[in-house]
């Protein structure tokens, strides 16, 4: 506990009373005595740093950096410039990549925050301080087991990388920046992140708008224009957010996000349809056609892919309904325990297909068919009783069937 609190090349006496005197195989054994003294030297230690908490992506520094933990370590999203030789995990440590010999002896160099290396290598670097030298050993799932694996490095490897941080430049502070200046730099993050989008990083991409958004809490337009760009503007990465998280299965925080545009501006026809397409997601298929109906009522030039949508809706309705009829057949000829294993073959047997969609933030209507990403996500519907959170497909069936839920209780 007192080695704990030393620095390196630092010299102490440490005053231990005896209920501290725990046995220790370093030390010999100490009884009899109410206190000991122990002069200590601190000589050298290797920070050694445990990134999961569980013991495997383990994080070695070999070489002091330069600068204060962690304040001079690169958190935020940055350019970053690093040597690295990238090893097996086998007795002869079999080095699959050297950027000093099959880089022509010139660092990598990647922005993190935008998946251009193994997470698990990111995670590392980003407690690095300029200068230091680390070696990383890492778990195939933080490695190349979801990332591009280089030829040499089989499918489920561990991995070590000795790392070098040559140095980093660090994001712009927007403190300072005029109106137009801030709105550069705000466009610059959102076409990273519809990048990123297009590549299927939805939790990257959603990063990237959530960072623009936190920083336009300080924004204060002076002007009418500059206020309609800002909102137009904020509008925009709500929606993308809304976007992000109806691809990952979340539509409730989906509906969220389009909910803080439609506060802000109640005729946003591509919120109501984003919204719409949450709902209906959520098997929430009256809200859905409420918002579809109403994006006619406020934008005219919208009705093609109102009806579009409307026409998804109704066909999505006809298959669960179909599903529900299935499922309920026969239902109360079933012992109890049975009716559960009528629910698991029907969700085995059905899914809800729809048209392959391009992941594309720049169409005017981004449509896809997320339903049982969502209802796998989402774990189920908020503001339902106690019965649909037993039977949580029990509403779908019900309304299917024309029967109130009151009716059945």
């Amino acid at each position: 506990m007192g080695i704990g609190t030393m620095t390196r090349k630092e010299k102490a006496v440490v005053y231990v009373t005896n209920q501290y005197l725990t046995p220790s195989p370093l030390l010999p054994m100490i009884e009899d005595y109410e206190e000991v003294h122990f002069e200590v030297e601190l000589v050298h230690f290797i920070q050694v740093r445990d990134m999961l908490g569980d013991g495997r992506l383990i994080k070695r520094r070999l070489h002091d950096g330069k600068g204060d933990f962690p304040m001079d370590c690169a958190l935020h999203d940055s350019l970053l410039q690093v040597h690295y030789k990238g090893m097996l995990l086998n007795e002869e440590k079999t080095v699959f990549y050297d950027t000093r010999v099959d880089n022509q002896g010139e660092p990598l160099e990647f922005s993190s925050g935008e998946g251009m290396v193994p997470e698990g290598f990111e995670m590392c670097v980003r407690l690095m301080l300029p200068g230091e030298i680390a070696l990383v050993t890492c778990p195939p799932d933080y490695a190349y087991d979801k990332f591009s694996r280089p030829p040499s490095v089989p499918e489920g490897a561990h991995v070590q990388w000795e790392i070098e941080l040559l140095g980093f430049e660090m994001p712009k502070d927007w403190t300072g920046l005029n109106f137009q200046e801030i709105m550069d730099e705000a466009e610059k993050i959102r076409v990273t992140g519809n990048r990123l989008f297009k590549e299927g990083k939805f939790e990257l991409a959603k990063a990237k708008y959530e960072k623009v958004l936190r920083e336009f809490n300080h924004v204060n337009p002076q002007t009418d224009e500059e206020g309609k760009v800002f909102l137009d503007t904020r509008n925009s990465l709500h929606l993308n957010v809304a976007a992000c998280f109806l691809k990952m299965g979340e539509c409730r925080k989906s509906i969220d996000a389009c909910n803080k545009v439609l506060d802000a501006t109640p005729v946003h026809a591509k919120a109501l349809y984003r919204r719409g397409m949450a709902y209906m997601a959520a098997g929430d298929f009256e809200e859905a056609r409420f918002d579809f109906q109403m994006m006619i009522k406020v934008d005219k030039s919208s009705e093609p892919d109102a009806t579009a949508a409307l026409a998804k809706l109704k066909k999505q309705e006809q298959e669960v309904e179909r599903k529900a009829r299935k499922q309920f057949k026969g239902l109360f000829d079933k012992k109890p325990g049975e009716i559960a294993e009528v629910q698991v073959e029907d969700r085995a047997g059905g899914e809800i297909t729809g048209e392959n969609q391009k992941n594309d933030l720049s169409a005017p209507f981004l449509e896809r068919d997320d339903s049982q990403h969502c209802n796998e996500a989402d774990g189920g519907q908020y503001g339902m009783g106690w019965f649909y959170s037993l039977w949580p497909s029990g509403r779908r069936i019900f309304s299917a069937l024309g029967i109130d839920k009151c009716t059945i209780l």
